[in-house]
C-alpha cells in the first residue's frame, strides 16, 4: 500500500540519514504480515521469555491454535476481546490469533482497579476476557458488576520450561485463588484444546483499514478513551520504525520492557520486531535489577523506554563495568526527556563503551506511538526530531486549522498512515481531534504545543491543557522542570499550577532529591537560587516541596494530575476549616 498525500509538502526525512520519504506498507492483517516473516525465517527466535526461546514458526502455530479456540468460543470478526496481561507469550499469541479471526484485541493494564476494568469492558463492549491467574480474584469482583460471557485464565508456568515451570507453580501460583472452571470460565490449556480439536476454517484478511487493536489513553488529560487502531496503523509503524532505526532490525534483539497495553510496547517492542524478523525479549515485570541482568545476559541490539527507566539505570550500580557496545539503538518516548537527563544518559552510554546516544521520539496513542524521532546523525537540543516517513507535521494556531510560520508556537497537528480510526463512542471528541483541513486531508490535532524550525525539526513544549497561565504569562511546566533537574540535588521534578485569586495560577514545584542530599533549608535555598538564575520572575515556583517520590501513571509518566488533585483537596479542606 502506498501512502503519499497530494497538496502536502514532502517530508524532510530524505535530507537526513538516507531515510526514504515514502515506503510501501503491508495490506495484510497483523497476523498475515507476521506470518510472512515466519515463512522466511521459521526457526529464528521471535520471543525470549524467562529462559525459553520461541521460534517464529512456534509463534504462528500458537496463534493459529488460539484463533480457532477463540472462534469456538463464539468470537467473530469485529468482536473485541479484553486482553488483560503483562508481557507474556500468551498475550502475543492472543493478539495475532484474534487478528487471524478478524477480531480485535482490547489491551489493558493487568494492575487496573476493578472499577477501571469494568469501564474498559463497557467502553469496548467485550464479553470475552483473558488474564493471568494472579488477577483471577479481581475478575470475580468485576463479574459481580458486569457480566463476562467467557473468562480465560492463563498461568506464567504454561510458558516456562522445566524446572522453572515447577518452581513457578510451587512457589508462586499456589498462592493464587483456585480457578473455578465452568461453562463461563476456562484455563488457557482448555482454550488450546478447543483450538486443536476445531475443524473451523479461520482466515480473515479483507481490509487493512479495519479496527485491529484498541488501546486506552492514559487519562492524564481527561476522560480515558478507547482508541481504535487498524492493521495499517501497526504495519506502517513497523516499517517506519525500521527505516528510522538506521541499523538492521532483522535478527536483532530488543528488550521489550515497555508494557504491551501501551502503544510503545506493543507497536515498537513487539509488532515492529515481529514484522522485521527480530527477537523481542519479554519483560513481564520491570525492576532495575532484573532489567540490568537481562541486558548482561542477552546483550540486546535495541532498548526502548520512558525517561523514568533511564533515570533509574543511571542511579543503579547493577551495570557498573558492563560493556554496552552491543547497543545499536536507544530510544526514549512516552514522556518528555529533559535536557539534563539526556546529557546524563549519553554520558552513561559513553562510559559503558556504547557507540550510540539516546534518541528521543514523540508520539501519541492516537497514532499508535512514535511518529517523530531524532535522526541518528543529527540532533538539536530540546528537539524531539523529525517526522517518520509518510508522516506530515504542521503547527497550527490552537483551536484552528491555520498553520503558523516556522519558529512560532502552536498546536502540533499530524497526518499519516498510523493515524487512528477514532475514539470508541466519542463522536464529539473525534470531530475535535480529527479535522479536515483546507488541503482536503484529515489531520490529528494532538493537543500538544510545539514549533517547527526551518529544517523540519519538531520541538515539543507541553500539553495545551497543562500550560500554566500566571498574571497573563504562559508558563510551560516542562521548561521549569528542565531547569530544576539541572541542579545536582534534584533527581526528578514536577511543576503544577495552583489556583490563585490574583494571578489566576501560581507555579508550585515538587522534587525528589538525588541520593546523598538531605532536605535542609540550605539545599532548598540553593535550588531556589538556581531557579532565580535561570527562570523569569513570573515563572518562578513560589514553593518547592521535597517528596520521597512522585506519583506516576500506569505507564511510568509523572502523574501531575494527582498532585493537582492533592492541592485542590487541600484548598477545600482549608476553606471548610
Amino acid at each position: 500500500m502506498k501512502f503519499n498525500l497530494e497538496n502536502v509538502a514532502t517530508p524532510w526525512l530524505s535530507s537526513y540519514s538516507g531515510v526514504p520519504a515514502h515506503l510501501d506498507y503491508s495490506e495484510k492483517s497483523l497476523y498475515w504480515t507476521v506470518k510472512e516473516t515466519a515463512e522466511n525465517d521459521p526457526t529464528f527466535p521471535a520471543l525470549e521469555f524467562m529462559g525459553r526461546s520461541i521460534s517464529f514458526s512456534k509463534l504462528i502455530e500458537m496463534a493459529d491454535i488460539a484463533a480457532k479456540g477463540f472462534y469456538e468460543l463464539g468470537v467473530r470478526p469485529g468482536n473485541r476481546v479484553l486482553v488483560c496481561m503483562p508481557n507474556v507469550p500468551q498475550a502475543i499469541y492472543c493478539m495475532y490469533g484474534l487478528s487471524k479471526i478478524g477480531a480485535v484485541s482490547a489491551m489493558v493494564h493487568p494492575l487496573s482497579a476493578v472499577g477501571e476494568l469494568v469501564f474498559y469492558i463497557n467502553e469496548a463492549q467485550c464479553d470475552v476476557a483473558i488474564t493471568l491467574d494472579q488477577f483471577y480474584g479481581k475478575f470475580l469482583e468485576v463479574r459481580r458488576q458486569h457480566p463476562i460471557r467467557k473468562l480465560i485464565i492463563a498461568r506464567v508456568s504454561d510458558e516456562l520450561s522445566f524446572p522453572l515451570n515447577l518452581g513457578q507453580k510451587l512457589l508462586t501460583e499456589r498462592k493464587f485463588p483456585k480457578v473455578r472452571k465452568g461453562d463461563d470460565t476456562l484455563l488457557w490449556k482448555d482454550l488450546l484444546a478447543l483450538g486443536r480439536n476445531s475443524t473451523a476454517k479461520v482466515d480473515y484478511d479483507k481490509d487493512p483499514l479495519k479496527e485491529a487493536v484498541v488501546l486506552f489513553s492514559g487519562g492524564t488529560t481527561g476522560t480515558t478513551k478507547g482508541i481504535m487502531l487498524s492493521d495499517l496503523n501497526f504495519n506502517a509503524l513497523a516499517r517506519q520504525t525500521e527505516a528510522m532505526a538506521h541499523e538492521r532490525v532483522r535478527r536483532a534483539k530488543m528488550l521489550a520492557a515497555m508494557p504491551i497495553f501501551h502503544g510503545f510496547g506493543l507497536g515498537v517492542c513487539i509488532h515492529t520486531m515481529m514484522v522485521c524478523g527480530g527477537t523481542s525479549i519479554l519483560v513481564p515485570r520491570f525492576n532495575v535489577k532484573s532489567y540490568s541482568a537481562l541486558i548482561k545476559k542477552h546483550r540486546p541490539s535495541f532498548i526502548a523506554g520512558v525517561p523514568t527507566l533511564y533515570e533509574a539505570i543511571t542511579r543503579t550500580d547493577y551495570l557498573d563495568g558492563v560493556d554496552l557496545s552491543c547497543l545499536r539503538g536507544v530510544f526514549s518516548g512516552g514522556d518528555s526527556l529533559t535536557i539534563e537527563l539526556k546529557k546524563k544518559f549519553d554520558k552513561f552510554l559513553s562510559e559503558h563503551n556504547a557507540s550510540v546516544r539516546i534518541r528521543e521520539g514523540y508520539g501519541t496513542t492516537e497514532c499508535v506511538t512514535a511518529c517523530c524521532l531524532t535522526p541518528y546523525d543529527k540532533e538539536k537540543e530540546g528537539s524531539i526530531g523529525i517526522p517518520y516517513p509518510d508522516t506530515y507535521f504542521k503547527i497550527c494556531t490552537p483551536g484552528t486549522c491555520e498553520e503558523v510560520p516556522y519558529g512560532e508556537e502552536g498546536e502540533i497537528c499530524l497526518t499519516g498512515p498510523s493515524m487512528m480510526i477514532g475514539y470508541i463512542n466519542h463522536e464529539q471528541e473525534n470531530a475535535q481531534t480529527l479535522r479536515v483541513h483546507p488541503d482536503g486531508h484529515t489531520w490529528l490535532h494532538t493537543g500538544d504545543l510545539g514549533f517547527m524550525d526551518e529544517e523540519g525539526f519538531i520541538f515539543f513544549r507541553q500539553r495545551i491543557k497543562r500550560m500554566i497561565i500566571t498574571s497573563g504569562y504562559n508558563v510551560y511546566p516542562s521548561q521549569v522542570e528542565n531547569i530544576l533537574e539541572g541542579h545536582p540535588a534534584v533527581q526528578r521534578s514536577c511543576v503544577i499550577g495552583v489556583a490563585d485569586p490574583l494571578k489566576m495560577q501560581r507555579v508550585k514545584a515538587f522534587v525528589v532529591l538525588t541520593k546523598g542530599y538531605e532536605d535542609t533549608p540550605e539545599v532548598r535555598e540553593s535550588i531556589m537560587d538556581h531557579c532565580r538564575a535561570h527562570i523569569a520572575k513570573y515563572a518562578l515556583p513560589y514553593e518547592i516541596v521535597v517528596r520521597d517520590s512522585l506519583p506516576t501513571t500506569l505507564v511510568g509518566k509523572v502523574a501531575y494530575t494527582k498532585l493537582e488533585e492533592e492541592e485542590a483537596q487541600k484548598k477545600v479542606e482549608g476553606t471548610q476549616s
